[in-house]
């Protein structure tokens, strides 16, 4: 009877209809009419002015938004200009002695000043221009011929960059730079068409305009959304075009005239069009409204919170706080089993349930490769990394450097890893969540990395590695049943259902896994077998995080099948978050108007859950988000505060007992938790297009220094302490030069760095005397021992 009744409560759930109309109307309002009897070039924002500019004149509207004032023209500019705005700056651009001029405009003590820039090399017919934060861009045709170039905004000065025509030379009719990419619009066939150009892909058609551009200005919204006027049957239309579905929406609440003028404005746009003798103002502004959650998602969460609370407090009530063993790793009497499903719920955080759906939405599957390639080095772990390291008892990992090498390289690397943990991970998967929280309920990024932060501090430090993995495992199950419902939720409302989803999916090949080019610049599969070949196989144990979960197994054998474990769970599990980010595709794409332009990338499927799931399903997903991010968080919290306690307090301070070492651990857990809230809040206060990205780039930067040392241990007998130290230190240097000069793709910072750490150490040592101490039992070449009685 109770299967009964779930499933048909499930039935009634994924039958109820999706919602339809916008979530982004237009907010319209008039501002005063400007009295200009010449033709107005446009509209700018300049130093945050609203600026109207016309030929040889401009006009700014006054601090109370009640009057145009006349503003000074530069001296010696030309009449006879263009403008280049994107709502922060503004740049002219005139022909002069055939050449094209440009120069930048501030606005200061009621003139507009010029500054000037290098001229372009050609004078360009019907010159159309674009800026962004990265790039300024310049096109038009000579003599008949595409011709366009770039420079960064940031210093103009430098000169410009010459981008490879367009095909079919035909003018632009506009331009829109989005990022590091360039939108323009040409005739071709009868038709409009959409051009992209990017470094990378170079010239691709993007779509086809479903009316005419009109003379106005488009803008680029958020990361993803480009605005422009359109010109239809049925009247001007403001519209958006999607650039990762290549969908068109139009936006509600405002109708310019088909000679309007446009600017980029705050979140929206300001458009001037003739009104008799002068000119009608008017600004329209995105209005996007909080998705609150209803009653019954408050109780879902609330009971899930209360669940882990209580999970906390079992374990502190039963266990003894004077074992550090016990806090540490679980008095060594987890199961396999649980301890292997814990470790995938620590690889998989929020980074996971948010950022990965976001990456797979706007590009395909081609990371889910690292997974694929991932589980045959963890094939070698489970059989010979993992058993050795499990069969020395220890609580760190970084232990094993100080009895391979010296206790100075195992304090060196054990501060990395920290500083690895706390500012490459903790951070972001404290902030994804929030995002997601803040788009749900209306509640503030930083409340809602405070409030989760600290929620996750408590329990974890009262309950230890067993409340850690306990929990991880009722996580895990949360998180993946929200995953399926949400992936079995979309299809089941597509018109064609999987063969839609599989269409649709195929022919925007967001489906692609397998990406064999020789690019150093991209993601591809040599770059993952190097990867996973450094990360996994030779550097396993670097991952205190991880490790500690199969040092809380009993024996070195349970220990191995905890790495079977994850290894079984991390194809499938991945299949799913990815799988998401292309149902998210699917149905984005033929539902534009549900998108929200204002919102980043990475809130994509915390948008979907607040604006499309029913009541209670949102707040079981929500759940989810949180299981994903706190299942890691309370790993690397009781992780970071056991390296603290036994890699520094027990070796610094004297006679420590276990009694303070786990207290210690305990405080270690609110500070460490306290400084990833410091740093998440930090990372809030920047526009990231990919967190997922900078996960990855930070984890290279500052995680591959000291993993290099493990190889050099485990998998050589002559490395020494020195050597290693030099490697360390090395690594780290040449990893950030790289870094700087932009040479590889950021997924392979880590495998460079550990590489050159390798290397680097190996040599090094080799200057200095060969280790005299036994290595019995530290490398995989010694003879196991048998375990003491």
């Amino acid at each position: 009877m109770f299967r009964s009744c779930l499933f048909c409560l499930a039935w009634l759930l994924l039958a109820l209809p999706l919602h339809a109309e916008s979530l982004t109307p237009l907010r319209t309002a008039d501002l005063p009419p400007l009295a200009a009897a010449q033709a107005l070039v446009g509209m700018a924002v300049i130093d945050g002015q609203t600026v109207a500019v016309g030929q040889g004149q401009a006009w700014r509207l006054d601090d109370a938004g009640r009057r145009w004032l006349t503003v000074a023209w530069p001296a010696a500019m030309p009449n006879d200009v263009s403008l280049i705005q994107d709502g922060a700056r503004a740049y002219l651009v005139w022909p002069a002695q055939g050449r094209t001029a440009l120069a930048e405009l501030h606005l200061r003590n009621d003139r507009l000043d010029a500054t000037g820039l290098p001229a372009l090399p050609a004078a360009l017919a019907d010159p159309r221009g674009a800026v962004s934060a990265d790039a300024l861009f310049v096109a038009g045709t000579v003599d008949g011929k595409a011709h366009a170039w770039r420079a960064n905004p940031a210093d103009p000065r430098a000169g410009w960059t010459d981008i490879p025509a367009w095909p079919g030379h035909s003018p632009p009719l506009s331009l829109v730079a989005q990022g590091p990419n360039l939108f323009v619009a040409v005739a071709h066939d009868g038709k409009q068409q959409l051009l992209r150009w990017s470094a990378t892909k170079g010239w691709t058609e993007a779509t086809t305009v479903p009316g005419t551009l009109l003379p106005a200005a488009p803008r680029a919204l958020g990361q993803a959304h480009l605005l422009y006027l359109v010109g239809t049957p049925e009247g001007a239309r403001p519209m958006t075009y999607h650039s990762i579905t290549g969908s068109w929406a139009t936006l509600p609440g405002a109708q310019p005239a088909n000679d309007a003028l446009m600017a980029a404005a705050q979140d929206g746009f300001t458009w001037a069009q003739r009104d008799g003798a002068g000119y009608a103002i008017h600004t329209a502004q995105l209005q996007s409204g909080k998705l609150l959650l209803k009653w019954l998602d408050w109780v879902v969460i609330l009971v899930y919170l209360a669940a882990m609370f209580g999970i906390g407090l079992y374990f502190y009530l039963r266990e003894k706080r004077n074992n550090t063993a016990n806090f540490f790793v679980g008095g060594r009497s987890i199961p396999f089993w649980a301890a292997g499903v814990s470790l995938y719920a620590a690889n998989t955080s929020s980074i996971s349930f948010i950022a990965i759906p976001a990456k797979s939405f706007e590009s395909n599957w081609t990371y889910l490769t690292n997974n694929l390639i991932a589980v045959l080095g963890l094939a070698f772990v489970a059989v010979w990394i993992v058993p050795l390291l499990r069969r020395l008892d220890l609580m760190s990992v970084f232990s094993y450097l100080e009895t391979r090498f010296h206790p100075a390289i195992r304090m060196l690397a054990s501060a990395l890893c920290i500083l690895t943990q706390i500012g490459s991970r903790m951070s972001v998967i404290l902030f994804l969540p929030a995002l997601a929280i803040a788009t749900i309920t209306g509640i503030s990024v930083s409340l809602s990395v405070v409030l989760m932060g600290v929620f996750t501090i408590v329990y974890t430090a009262m309950g230890g590695m067993k409340a850690v993995i306990w929990t991880d495992f009722v996580q895990v199950l949360v998180k993946m049943g929200g995953a399926l419902f949400v992936i079995g939720f979309i299809v089941w409302h597509l018109h064609g259902g999987v063969g839609q989803f599989m269409h649709t999916a195929t022919a925007n090949h967001k489906m692609h896994l397998l990406d064999f080019s020789f690019d150093l610049t991209k993601a591809t599969v040599w770059g993952f077998l190097f990867l996973v070949l450094f990360d996994v196989v030779l550097t396993f144990p670097k991952d205190q995080v991880l490790m500690q979960r199969t040092l809380s197994t009993e024996s070195d054998k349970e220990a191995g099948r905890s790495i079977w474990m994850f290894a079984a769970i991390m194809i499938p599990g991945g299949f799913v978050f990815y799988l998401i980010g292309t149902a998210l595709f699917v149905f984005y794409k033929d539902n534009p108007d549900r998108l929200n332009p204002l919102l980043p990338i990475d809130a994509t499927f915390p948008l979907f859950i607040a604006a499309e799931l029913p009541m209670g399903v949102t707040g079981l997903i929500i759940a989810g988000i949180f299981a994903a991010a706190m299942a890691t968080l309370s790993g690397i919290m009781n992780s970071v505060a056991t390296l603290i306690s036994v890699d520094f307090y027990e070796k610094l301070v004297k006679n420590p007992s276990p009694k303070k070492s786990v207290l210690m651990a305990e405080i270690m857990t609110v500070v460490v938790g306290l400084v990833g809230i410091a740093t998440a809040l930090l990372l809030s206060r920047f526009d990231i297009h990919s967190l997922f990205d900078v996960s990855i780039e930070l984890a290279g930067l500052l995680g591959g220094g000291f993993a290099g040392a493990y190889t050099l241990g485990m998998f050589t007998r002559r490395a020494n302490s020195p050597g290693v130290a030099i490697g360390i230190a090395s690594s780290i240097v040449l990893t950030l030069i790289a870094w700087s000069f932009h040479l590889v793709h950021p997924y392979f910072y880590l495998a460079i760095s550990i590489l050159l750490c390798i290397v680097i150490g190996y040599l090094a040592s080799l200057l200095f005397p060969a280790p005299t101490r036994s290595l019995e039992g530290l490398t995989i070449y010694s003879r196991k021992p048998d375990r003491p009685a």
